[in-house]
């Protein structure tokens, strides 16, 4: 599929079809060829779980309790006091 800046713009979804049949956008500027958007080959209809950075806090003790965890990155550095 070939389509320019103003076709990103207004038609952005038949750009998005495009790339779900598994084809190729070629962007042009100006009528020159200035990027080639191809489809991604990592789909993201698999599990959240199936990530390499899922589960990798798994082993830490100090975020058992989520809500103090936050309340202490939170805390202005004069808290301390």
């Amino acid at each position: 599929m070939k389509a320019s800046i103003l076709d990103l713009r207004r038609r952005m979804g038949d750009v998005l079809r495009a790339l779900d049949r598994n084809e190729s956008v070629t962007i042009y500027y100006r009528g020159k060829e200035k990027a080639i958007l191809s489809p991604s080959r990592h789909r993201t209809d698999k599990s959240v779980k199936s990530h390499e950075a899922f589960g990798m806090w798994r082993d830490r003790k100090d975020t058992t309790d989520v809500d103090a965890y936050v309340r202490d990155l939170r805390k202005g550095r004069l808290d301390d006091f």
